[in-house]
């Protein structure tokens, strides 16, 4: 992808009217959404409100206690939450509130923390985070402007890698919106991620959104880096203009897990498993994407039925 190429976000996209199940697709085994967010009521309604003006109209606006009851009744076994710091000095209060989240789901909910990159005490702030009970840490390019080769991530890094923590960082170059504080395109993508995974080997990467939309690079890299694994979140749904993306079954599948993005959607909420119905994927290649992936990477022993 050229760097003056149009983002996909050029004014807000619209809803889809599509109906919803009330469960998980006949046949699916146990299902783990390795991409809920969560964030306390005002923030997601800030959340929200951006996504209205720049996004696209976000279908499920409900507390977060609501939306995990959502997901649970209609058959998700296991959520993934993940939670961003969008400035210095916020990360310490998200942690507390995903961890608090996290114990009333016990074996259903696992919850990650987050940093702002740079900030003082990030080392502290990502030990404390896994004092708390918290898998892993979740960033995010877009939103907190971080170049993930620059001297402040070794701190990040240094600290998952140290602790057999996961990271999560969404950054693939799309969606890209003039509303971000920073051009996604200058420093996401696959050739900026590649030199953090030669150099941490054995630190867990998990890029969402198959590393969108330079999807036959990231196919490349999960299949040369057994550090990397990408999420399915949003680009399986024909909904973003990005029309490139590789069959599931062309990549290496034990490396991709669904995630929903629930509850920033403009569709319903079970869209992405009924496409995952219809990606030709084998019954072993299916529980792969749905569940032991992400029971492998995110360190889930049990998936609660």
């Amino acid at each position: 992808m050229t760097k003056d190429k149009s983002p996909v976000l050029q004014s807000p996209l619209p809803a889809i009217d599509d109906a919803e199940g009330d469960c998980v697709p006949d046949g699916f085994g146990p299902v783990v959404d390795a991409h809920v967010h969560l964030f306390p009521d005002p923030m997601f309604g800030a959340i929200w409100e951006w996504f209205s003006q720049y996004g696209w109209p976000v279908r499920y606006r409900m507390p977060v206690m609501e939306l995990l009851d959502f997901l649970f009744r209609r058959g998700i076994d296991h959520a993934v939450g993940l939670i961003y710091a969008h400035k210095p000095g916020v990360a310490r209060d998200l942690n507390r509130f995903m961890a608090q989240t996290c114990q009333g789901y016990p074996g259903r909910l696992t919850g990650l923390g987050t940093v702002f990159p740079g900030e003082a005490d990030a080392a502290a702030i990502i030990c404390e985070a896994f004092e708390m009970g918290l898998a892993g840490i979740k960033l995010h390019a877009h939103v907190q402007c971080f170049d993930m080769n620059g001297p402040e991530m070794d701190v990040v890094y240094n600290a998952c890698a140290a602790a057999d923590r996961p990271l999560v960082m969404h950054v693939g170059k799309e969606p890209k919106s003039p509303a971000y504080p920073c051009d996604p395109y200058a420093l996401c993508g696959a050739e900026n991620l590649e030199p953090v995974l030669k150099q941490y080997p054995t630190l867990k990467i998990c890029v969402p959104h198959l590393g969108g939309d330079e999807f036959a690079a990231y196919g490349r890299l999960i299949k040369n880096y057994d550090n990397l694994w990408l999420d399915t979140a949003m680009v399986i749904t024909d909904y973003l203009p990005m029309k490139n993306r590789l069959p599931l079954g062309d990549m290496r599948i034990d490396r991709i897990m669904y995630g929903s993005d629930f509850p920033n959607i403009p569709y319903a909420w079970d869209r992405e498993l009924k496409a995952l119905e219809n990606e030709g994927l084998s019954a072993e290649q299916l529980r792969q994407v749905l569940s032991e992936n992400a029971a492998a990477l995110f360190g889930i022993e049990r998936i609660s039925l």
